[in-house]
């Protein structure tokens, strides 16, 4: 652990010194990473001086203990190696978790995509259920959303709903409720009472800047087209919704939820960056099969992440064989319980991976 804190410290004292040179300061793309690599090893560092001061303080006390002959402070001294050696295995696995490699999309912002499966009207109900789930645990976060786009129901709900969030480490909190989502519930629309299965997909992608994914324009096709709401009717006379296309891979990304045309590009565009970016990172996941293995989430859009069952009041997610029986809770926003506990799944298979 000595050894790796000093490596750490010997990086954390380049990277202070880069932070400030000018050539660095003028280099935006640069200066973001530069600052996020110093805002982590600061954190390690700060934990590492905690470690390295009860390592001191417990060596302190033992040389009293051999050296000093007065009952009350070897009393003291005995106390103070047992608080110490009680705090040093909590540091220390707080540093060991500091020191696995960082997904450096953690810190983005997100695009997150809800879109209706199997189950006809009830599948867009649930998805219209799951939007609000997300939208009430972001408010209780602090984080921001907005609406880029979205498709209604017939018989209420979303078939299709597109939103961001920004705020500290989204994409690094959310990234694990990608996947399929099933309810098992009695639908409204059902008679006889029967139990129905439903399924949304839940999509979270990265946020990504203008320097992470160049787009040229000239393969772009852009349609302008009147907003719609509810039904399909028309919501004004303007063109202000626009499609984008991107024509090397047949991806479309649109907005229709901002008055101004130039707001929708803008939203678009930052929807089709995003899918671009994701459709290059799950390539990556593929051929790291390594890495795949040891994710909770695959990125397979296909795999049955999570089930809400209403009749027993259960939510499982499946990756993790986890069980809690809250559903009305987790259906009010409140998934922190399932996001901490993949959370603590993941960082033990990284570490055990490192250990390896």
């Amino acid at each position: 652990m000595t050894e790796k804190l000093k490596i750490v410290k010997q990086r954390f004292e380049e990277i202070s010194d880069l932070i400030i040179q000018p050539n660095i300061i003028s280099d935006q793309k640069r200066y973001i990473e530069i600052n996020k690599e110093y805002k982590e090893l600061k954190t390690i560092m700060e934990n590492g001086d905690k470690y390295n001061s009860l390592i001191a303080n417990i060596e302190e006390a033992e040389k009293i203990l051999k050296n000093e002959s007065d009952s009350e402070i070897l009393e003291i001294a005995k106390l103070q190696i047992e608080e110490a050696k009680a705090e040093l295995p909590i540091i220390e696995e707080k540093i060991k978790l500091l020191l696995i490699p960082k997904d450096p999309d953690d810190k983005k912002d997100v695009v997150i995509e809800i879109r209706a499966g199997t189950g006809g009207d009830e599948a867009s109900i649930f998805a219209g259920d799951l939007y609000r789930m997300y939208i009430k645990y972001c408010q209780d976060k602090g984080w921001k959303t907005s609406l880029v786009d979205s498709s209604e129901g017939t018989a209420g709900g979303f078939k299709e709903i597109i939103f961001e969030v920004s705020g500290e480490e989204v994409y690094g909190t959310l990234k694990y409720e990608s996947g399929v989502h099933r309810v098992q519930r009695v639908p409204q629309t059902e008679t006889q009472g029967r139990v129905h299965t439903s399924a949304a997909t839940v999509m979270i992608l990265p946020q990504v800047e203008e320097f992470d994914v160049q787009i040229d324009m000239n393969e772009v096709r852009v349609d302008y087209f009147c907003s719609s709401g509810p039904g399909g009717q028309s919501v004004n006379t303007t063109y202000s919704a626009v499609r984008l296309t991107h024509e090397p891979t047949g991806i479309v990304a649109q907005c229709q939820d901002q008055k101004s045309q130039h707001k929708n590009k803008d939203k678009a565009l930052k929807v089709l960056r995003s899918r671009l970016y994701e459709l290059e990172l799950s390539k990556k996941l593929e051929k790291d099969s390594e890495k795949r293995n040891t994710l909770v989430s695959s990125g397979d859009r296909s795999a049955k992440i999570r089930t809400y069952n209403y009749p027993q009041g259960r939510v499982t997610d499946h990756r993790i064989g986890l069980t809690l029986y809250d559903l009305q809770n987790i259906i009010d926003g409140d998934i922190s319980k399932l996001i901490d506990e993949l959370q603590i799944f993941q960082n033990t298979e990284e570490l055990k991976a490192q250990q390896n």
